[in-house]
């Protein structure tokens, strides 16, 4: 599988209001989200990066670049701060396939025998162990 590895980073703007966060992209046009707390705003802002990108990329459409943090650090308001936020294309389009493929391991016949006593998914524990390992969710 050949990939582009179209990674890109932009500043959001997090604005804090009574509600939780509104998300926005100074440098993309109608980039927006909200979130009701930071952990979701963080989640928020990287999906809605995702998909403007994606959609970009789909229709050829022109990619500025991204604005430095000490030009948009001027223009903030005391209720904002700036967040870099990253979106890799080609990961979300692999992710997108999610495709299972039968991968053979070799494991200890008393390892194995164990993990079927205790009903353990060999699959999907090794799924987890392999996402935890390469940081991803």
């Amino acid at each position: 599988m050949e990939l582009n590895y179209m990674k890109y980073h932009y500043y959001a703007v997090f604005e804090k209001d009574e509600d939780g966060y509104s998300i926005s992209f100074p440098d993309l046009p109608g980039c927006l989200t909200c979130a009701k707390d930071i952990e979701e705003a963080l989640k928020m802002a990287k999906d809605v990066l995702e998909g403007y990108m994606l959609i970009s990329e789909e229709d050829n459409d022109p990619i500025e670049p991204a604005s430095s943090y000490k030009e948009l650090n001027k223009n903030l308001e005391d209720n904002q701060v700036l967040q870099l936020i990253t979106a890799d294309t080609d990961f979300v389009r692999m992710r997108k396939k999610n495709k299972s493929v039968n991968k053979m391991v070799t494991l200890p016949k008393w390892l194995i025998d164990l993990g079927k006593e205790k009903k353990i998914n060999f699959s999907q524990l090794l799924q987890e162990a392999i996402k935890r390992e390469l940081n991803i969710d």
